[in-house]
């Protein structure tokens, strides 16, 4: 059974940067795609950045130029560099796994940007 685990969340003033974590066990880690969601009080789930298993990145246009997603098969982590954040970048961020024909999700870490 896959697992993930985030952390990194936290309080952070606008301008700065985070870096969130998320540590993968269960399975054979480069197997699986690798991506990162969040999900603001009242809002929708939505996609942030994903790092296939071939280590082809993509992100949403919002984060674009800002984030940076990397992955480490030595050490089955999925990191996220969050850099010039804003107050609208305010969330949970979860950790996505999706491979075989299944997803797993994180239990998500808060990241909350003050103006």
């Amino acid at each position: 059974q896959v697992q993930l685990v985030e952390t990194g969340g936290g309080l952070v003033h606008a301008g700065g940067s985070l870096r969130l974590s998320c540590a993968f066990s269960g399975s054979s880690f480069t197997t699986y795609h690798m991506a990162w969601y969040r999900q603001a009080p009242g809002k929708q789930r939505e996609y942030v950045a994903m790092v296939t298993k071939d280590e082809n990145i993509s992100y949403s246009n919002s984060v674009k130029g800002r984030f940076t997603i990397s992955r480490d098969n030595a050490k089955n982590t999925a990191d996220l560099q969050m850099n010039s954040l804003k107050p609208e970048d305010t969330a949970a961020y979860y950790c996505n796994a999706a491979g075989r024909g299944r997803t797993y999700w994180g239990q998500g870490t808060q990241v909350t940007v003050s103006s």
